[in-house]
């Protein structure tokens, strides 16, 4: 092989760790130049692979080694050499080493932390590090960590549509409640609401399964499955759906299918300033199949009340739906 062609895939190998290096911080937004760089060339995808390689041997070392290839890296940092000519100086061993160096405090300290969320009526969408997109809908909070092993989202309270980027070596974790979703590559929607926990899946395999100290059984759901599960209850039920319709909210419409008015008023909420009210849990119960489009609140409440038998009513506090008469009584 020629000196070129040596100096060539040193230069690519560091290249490669210093990608290793920035898609680990999750503030970083280099997914599309990743790519790029990744796709232009063969011989870039090898040097991935073998810098990865690299980080994994060193990743399972002790100590001792890990502070070896530290202070390999930094003879080449004191001979005045720049990141790249020091690696094509030092060599493959060089190499290592400033993949060390360049990872240590990411093995050594846990991941940051970032936390997301979204107020009444708002709708966000987060590019993550790793190429992953999260659509967050209105009233949500997410706190995103990812790690060199895993990557995990814990969602207090909302909904989103998750577009998982593939990475078989950092799985995707989502804990929502006493329960864990856990995907490699996909897109789904994860919907948690009080105790109540629904998970829609577009794309791939997402696997859901209790929470550590949680009982009950684990769930492998395929594309238009949803699973629907109480807190604290040992099971949940499984049924068809279709994804694009519970997906629906992203592009401002709310798609029901035999659903409980009480859950239409619960979306609403989210959407809208001025609350809505149900005259009483009866009400609440009554089944809608429909689509609600999110223009204005007035309007809305006028469509859905040609879904319904209701006329609402406005209070100081807001808007009370009663039963279509009742208020005449």
């Amino acid at each position: 092989m020629s000196a070129g062609r040596d100096q060539d895939d040193e230069a690519r190998l560091a290249d490669a760790s210093a990608w290793i290096v920035r898609l680990q911080d999750p503030q970083a937004s280099d997914a599309e130049a990743f790519d790029a760089w990744l796709s232009a060339s063969e011989a870039n995808g090898l040097a991935y692979d073998r810098a990865l390689a690299v980080w994994d041997e060193f990743g399972a070392a002790g100590p001792e080694v890990l502070a070896g290839l530290a202070a390999a890296a930094d003879r080449i940092r004191e001979r005045g050499f720049g990141w790249r000519r020091g690696l094509i100086a030092a060599g493959g061993l060089a190499a290592a080493a400033a993949v060390a160096l360049a990872v240590l405090p990411q093995v050594a300290a846990p991941p940051t932390e970032q936390v997301f969320a979204t107020a009444h009526g708002e709708r966000r969408t987060v590019k993550l590090a790793d190429g992953s997109t999260i659509d967050m809908n209105a009233g949500s909070r997410l706190t995103v960590a990812l790690g060199r092993g895993e990557r995990r989202v814990a969602m207090s309270d909302g909904e989103a549509v998750f577009d998982v980027a593939a990475d078989a070596r950092r799985p995707f974790l989502i804990a929502a409640g006493d329960r864990t979703v856990r995907v490699v590559g996909t897109q789904f929607d994860v919907r948690r609401r009080g105790d109540e926990l629904s998970v829609t899946v577009a794309r791939g395999v997402v696997e859901v399964r209790p929470a550590e100290g949680a009982s009950g059984a684990a769930f492998r759901l395929h594309p238009g499955q949803r699973l629907d599960h109480l807190q604290g209850a040992p099971d949940g039920r499984v049924s068809a759906a279709e994804p694009q319709e519970v997906f629906g909210w992203r592009a401002g419409r709310l798609v029901y299918r035999d659903q409980p008015l009480s859950q239409v008023v619960e979306d609403l909420n989210l959407q809208f300033d001025r609350p809505i009210r149900l005259e009483d849990r009866v009400l609440g119960q009554t089944r809608i199949s429909g689509v609600l489009v999110l223009d204005n609140e007035a309007a809305i409440i006028r469509r859905l009340a040609l879904m319904v038998p209701i006329t609402a009513v406005p209070t100081d506090s807001g808007v009370l739906l009663k039963r279509d008469g009742a208020s005449k009584r």
